[in-house]
């Protein structure tokens, strides 16, 4: 098991507090070592330092998603293998939208 710890930020360096945090397991899981009834998502909001903490996750590999109002969208599949990780997420601003009909 891994405990995780995830920091969103902007491109400034500055903290995103209250950014949802969305961890899902996608492989690695063995059922025989973990049992059926192991937690496969995790949903969280970051604190005023933009830090999440989640609850330790097995080791493999997992997707992280970032929704923060305001903020581009995060997204991104992360290999776990050690004990304990802090992955750093840097939130872009929105892009203006885009028409072909313009």
């Amino acid at each position: 098991m891994t405990r995780l710890q995830v920091e969103v930020r902007t491109i400034h360096n500055a903290p995103v507090e209250r950014a949802s945090v969305v961890v899902r397991f996608v492989k690695g899981r063995s059922v025989k070592k973990f049992g059926k009834k192991i937690r496969k998502q995790w949903e969280m909001k970051t604190n005023q330092d933009g830090i999440a903490k989640i609850p330790p996750v097995p080791q493999g590999e997992i997707l992280i998603q970032v929704i923060a109002k305001n903020y581009q969208t995060f997204g991104q599949k992360f290999e776990i293998e050690e004990e304990e990780r802090t992955i750093q997420v840097t939130l872009n601003p929105p892009q203006s939208q885009y028409s072909a009909h313009q």
